[in-house]
């Protein structure tokens, strides 16, 4: 005998429903295109290569994607603001580059004296720098209020003309450090593992935990999305903007940053042209993460998810025999069809409410509680 779906109270009363109103086949393809896509990518070259389906060289991919991964989680910072930062990629290229300067010793002026500073000064003065880059960008575009494309692709040039300077183009090879001075263990970083995963793919999901938690638990993540889908009203409503605004360029350099270690110590060596176009496969795969680039609405597990389409799709078409030529190609093809889903998608979205600017709610404290009601009408994390 099948269970009542009537009572007392109510005869009327419909059974509970667990699955949302509004769901669609098409609406779940549109939102899991990310991973349907990179099921398919495994599918089909799994398929055409015996070698590409492997624990091996799935390890090995993944380790490629942790450099796209890290560059990329600073870039949605960047673009859930609102913003663009095209110069991730040349950032990279000049933490690699001072990390190679210290490794092989820095002369201190006056004197004949060469420090060989240990391998975690390197790694920290190596992200100063990131950050020293990402603060120029962000008093640039928060405080100077010039456009986010034309700032960074500034400091795009700049940064990659100091990295050039350093050696005047050449590379530093050989970045093991030297047991005698006490700086080696640069390379550990990218040829060791931990319980069988690679260090670089670990901190790759070390920095995509902690920034998902900013995003999601602490107010700095309100104030994200708050100020990202209408900057205006956040400001209304007590949000510290600008700030909000510079800080993400100093999280966006300092994973940038990370990102040129990790891919100089794989490499151990630097060269000023290491990640050069990196800033585009950046965008690319927050975007295939379901990001929109007017600012508000992304989060962490779709951004992880675009790194990983693109980097498994490089080393498929790789794997496969594909000329270098195609794979770019077919890396344009993919961010394309990326964008023209991404317009459809929040295109098919209802407009969001926003608050009038006459009429604007009373601050309260540091804006926590008006963040709280604007960040659902304004901008939220996608689920």
């Amino acid at each position: 005998m099948s269970a009542p779906t009537t009572d007392k109270i109510g005869s009327d009363r419909k059974a509970p429903s667990f699955m949302p109103k509004d769901l669609s086949v098409g609406k779940v393809l549109l939102e899991g295109r990310a991973f349907l896509a990179l099921i398919v990518i495994i599918v089909v070259f799994a398929s055409l290569s015996g070698n590409y389906f492997t624990t091996g060289n799935l390890i090995t991919m993944s380790s490629h994607v942790a450099i796209y991964a890290l560059l990329a989680i600073g870039q949605l910072l960047v673009v859930l603001n609102g913003g663009i930062d095209l110069s991730v990629g040349s950032t990279l290229g000049l933490s690699g580059m001072v990390a190679g300067y210290m490794m092989q010793g820095v002369k201190i002026p006056g004197t004949s004296t060469t420090a060989f500073p240990s391998v975690w000064v390197v790694v920290i003065v190596c992200c100063l720098v990131g950050a020293l880059v990402g603060l120029i960008n962000g008093v640039l575009v928060g405080r100077l209020k010039v456009a986010a494309f034309v700032a960074t692709l500034g400091t795009l040039y700049v940064v990659r003309g100091f990295a050039e300077l350093m050696t005047n183009g050449q590379p530093y090879n050989n970045l093991s450090g030297d047991p005698s001075l006490g700086n080696t263990g640069f390379n550990w970083l990218g040829f060791n593992d931990i319980l069988g995963i690679p260090v670089g793919v670990w901190v790759m999901v070390v920095v995509a935990l902690v920034i998902s938690l900013t995003l999601s638990r602490a107010v700095f993540g309100r104030w994200l999305y708050a100020s990202g889908g209408n900057e205006r009203a956040a400001e209304l409503s007590g949000v510290p903007v600008r700030r909000v605004k510079t800080s993400v360029y100093v999280i966006s350099g300092v994973c940038a940053a990370i990102s040129g270690l990790v891919l100089s110590s794989e490499l151990t060596a630097a060269s000023p042209v290491n990640g050069t176009s990196y800033e585009l496969t950046a965008i690319a795969a927050v975007v295939i993460g379901g990001a929109s680039l007017m600012g508000g609405r992304g989060n962490i597990r779709g951004t992880l998810l675009g790194a990983f389409v693109i980097g498994f799709l490089s080393d498929g078409l790789t794997i496969v025999g594909v000329s270098a030529y195609w794979q770019t190609v077919f890396t344009g093809a993919v961010i394309v069809l990326a964008v023209l889903l991404n317009g459809i998608e929040y295109r098919s979205r209802r407009p969001r409410k926003t608050q009038s600017p006459r009429e604007p709610k009373a601050p309260t404290g540091a804006g926590l509680s008006g963040t709280e009601s604007l960040g659902g009408a304004v901008g939220s994390p996608q689920t």
